[in-house]
């Protein structure tokens, strides 16, 4: 493999590691902050993919797609939590993985009505549909780039968010002691409701922002959410900065795994997650929002 070869791979692991944090980071919040087993995650990074072709295809703008993707997760998340998610708090982990299964059946079956079983494509919007230059025998897409700095934004705007403001404290208080914020005049629900319409927002960014890159196919989600499990597993329970890092590790050795070895990449991210438990059973960093 040349350099400019090597080079690609990294870019476009780092990429893929990106998106799959911006899913993982849900996630991993509402897993270690509520407790719930959210198996429907990935079903909403597929929503968010449908929307972006279904917009794509009334208006020709990916652009427009976009802030309607955080905008509608945002809403959809709160809904969701406020109607079905807040009963299963207190139940056995067992009913929310029913309760969510049963949500990705449902997302399955709307998707059908709606839009068919078929494969569909997303145009790279116009602008971004070239390559940069990076040295005189290498350029990258320039789509790619733009969805790479999106996510580093991101990543850094969640970070501050989480460790720089009130809101981010009354998460993480609400994660370790929710009695004494609720003692405090803090009302957990609220912070509850706002994590998960935060987690499906970034999930249903993720499905829009990486449409034009695959095809928007039934069950889509599936792959997603396996591989999302993995980097939180990876990372730690609750801890964004695990699941940034676990993301990156994640994406990069799966897409070097396929580039290099591509007989064994397939197994490659479950090895290296298996490796972790057995180093390190809370994963890579300690459980903290």
């Amino acid at each position: 493999m040349d350099a400019a070869t090597l080079l690609t791979q990294v870019l476009n692991g780092l990429q893929y590691g990106l998106l799959l944090f911006l899913v993982a980071s849900g996630l991993t919040l509402v897993f270690g902050i509520m407790g719930v087993i959210n198996l429907a995650h990935g079903s909403l990074t597929m929503v968010g993919a449908y929307l972006a072709y279904a917009i794509g295809a009334a208006t020709g703008s990916l652009w427009l797609a976009l802030p309607l993707a955080v905008a509608a997760g945002a809403v959809f998340g709160a809904v969701l939590e406020r109607v079905l998610i807040r009963r299963f708090y207190d139940r056995a982990h067992l009913d929310q993985v029913l309760l969510t299964f049963a949500l990705i059946l449902l997302f399955e079956e709307g998707r059908s009505l709606l839009v068919g079983n078929d494969f569909h494509s997303v145009p790279i919007p116009p602008v971004l549909d070239w390559s940069v230059p990076i040295s005189s025998i290498f350029s990258y897409s320039a789509y790619r780039l733009f969805v790479l700095a999106v996510c580093v934004v991101i990543a850094a705007l969640l970070f501050l968010v989480i460790h720089r403001t009130r809101f981010g404290g009354m998460i993480r208080a609400s994660a370790e002691k929710p009695e004494m914020v609720e003692a405090l005049g803090i009302p957990v629900s609220r912070v509850q409701m706002a994590v998960f319409a935060l987690g499906t927002a970034l999930a249903m960014l993720a499905g829009a922002l990486s449409a034009p890159l695959t095809s928007v196919y039934p069950n889509m989600g599936d792959g997603v959410l396996i591989v999302s499990f993995v980097v939180v597993v990876i990372g730690g329970i609750g801890s964004i900065a695990g699941a940034f890092w676990g993301a990156l590790l994640i994406g990069l050795v799966d897409t070097l795994g396929k580039a290099l070895v591509p007989d064994l990449a397939g197994i490659a991210v479950y090895v290296l997650m298996a490796a972790v438990l057995l180093w390190r059973p809370t994963g890579l960093f300690a459980r903290a929002a």
